[in-house]
């Protein structure tokens, strides 16, 4: 008898620590991500480096030091997160106001968007995404009765969110601009803004991107170019055009692994923003249905973490784990968009798949707070604070 509730105690431990399904979501979405930007990448890195699997082996590196670093998040209460929202906010205006100052900030390709630490460049605005959910999260515990009754209750963190977005405007940064602007709306329709207030904050953001996506001349060139990439498909349209030639070679099973004919020097970009591309080439539709419903699942999975959030009271909880699937769904639906050509060209990459050093770290990181809220609200149910209460002796 004592042996069953031992063997029982030990089973409700096994599955209190962590959430299957969402493993195996996200190691499939790896996996299939590393298999095509070692894919993608293999002749730029022949060229370059003399080796093809340069960018193979950075990526790995990338996701080892995101997994290294999502285990310590993980073992950190979310609570804790709540408490350093400010200064997660603060250090993330102060890096971003040292971007754009010259021999602190890189310039790639016209923009100013990455600090250098030595051999390491970090990208400020995936810190800036992580730091404006975590704020609004706390603030929209904090204010809930003030963002749900009065207008200054969503006018106050959309004024914090617009210094944000100016910042990242300066880079230009104008993909990320959209993620963390529509991100912060989301989160607020979710919380219980009044219907007329959030149609009001909606047509105001809507004005204030469209605004800006006609106030710079390089924005209004990629806005017009993808509704005719054709008209210019060896100049302003040449990303666009050759991403839609990659989709049509593709067909329903694609052209095989590693047999992509547009990422040898055709598509620029192919294993960074352009991933998506040689995955419907190589892989087909067959590969690219595939692709989109593990995505689809990563975010119904989220928002079902933070719906129970919600039920057992932990809101907190819940409003992250809110803005973290509409961060990761938003991102993926936009970098899907632009490479199928219905949406404008912007800098976003495929989270968890793309190639890039700092959106993986920081999407890991994203992975092991969804962990961590899953794994609290498992002990919450149990009635039990943290494993090591279940006694097992």
């Amino acid at each position: 008898m004592i042996g069953e509730m031992r063997s029982e105690a030990r089973s409700q431990v096994s599955n209190v620590l962590y959430d299957r399904l969402l493993l195996a979501i996200v190691v499939s979405i790896v996996s299939i991500g590393l298999m095509m930007v070692a894919s993608a990448s293999v002749t730029n890195s022949d060229r370059i480096y003399d080796w093809p699997f340069h960018y193979l082996l950075r990526q790995s590196i990338h996701f080892i030091i995101g997994a290294v670093l999502g285990v310590f998040v993980y073992k950190v209460p979310v609570e804790r997160l709540r408490e350093y929202a400010t200064y997660f906010l603060l250090g993330s205006i102060v890096l971003l106001v040292l971007v754009l100052i010259p021999g602190i900030g890189r310039h790639v390709n016209g923009s100013a968007r990455w600090i250098g630490l030595g051999p390491i460049a970090v990208q400020v605005s995936e810190l800036a995404k992580f730091a404006v959910i975590v704020y609004m999260s706390g603030y929209l515990v904090r204010r809930h009765e003030e963002v749900t009754t009065r207008v200054t209750g969503f006018i106050k963190p959309m004024c914090i969110v617009s210094i944000i977005a100016f910042l990242l405007l300066l880079e230009p940064d104008f993909g990320a601009t959209v993620v963390i602007m529509t991100t912060a709306v989301g989160m607020m329709f979710l919380a219980g803004v009044r219907l007329r207030q959030f149609a009001i904050l909606i047509v105001l953001v809507l004005l204030a991107l469209a605004f800006l996506a006609v106030s710079s001349p390089y924005r209004l060139l990629r806005l017009t170019t993808f509704l005719n990439p054709w008209a210019n498909q060896f100049d302003s349209g040449y990303q666009l055009t050759q991403s839609l030639i990659a989709f049509g070679r593709g067909g329903w099973l694609g052209v095989g692994l590693g047999n992509s004919v547009q990422k040898l020097f055709y598509l620029p970009e192919a294993h960074t923003d352009f991933l998506f591309a040689v995955i419907a080439e190589e892989l087909g539709l067959l590969g690219v249905l595939t692709v989109i419903c593990l995505y689809i699942a990563l975010f119904l999975r989220a928002l079902w973490i933070g719906f129970r959030a919600q039920i057992a009271g932990l809101h907190f909880h819940g409003y992250l784990a809110y803005g973290f699937a509409l961060w990761l769904g938003l991102q993926f639906v936009v970098n899907v968009g632009v490479n199928a050509g219905v949406l404008p060209t912007k800098g976003l990459t495929l989270p968890l798949m793309s190639y890039g050093g700092s959106s993986i770290v920081v999407n890991c990181l994203v992975i092991a707070c969804l962990f961590r809220i899953d794994h609290e609200l498992r002990l919450k149910a149990l009635g039990v604070r943290h494993v090591k209460e279940l006694r097992l002796d």
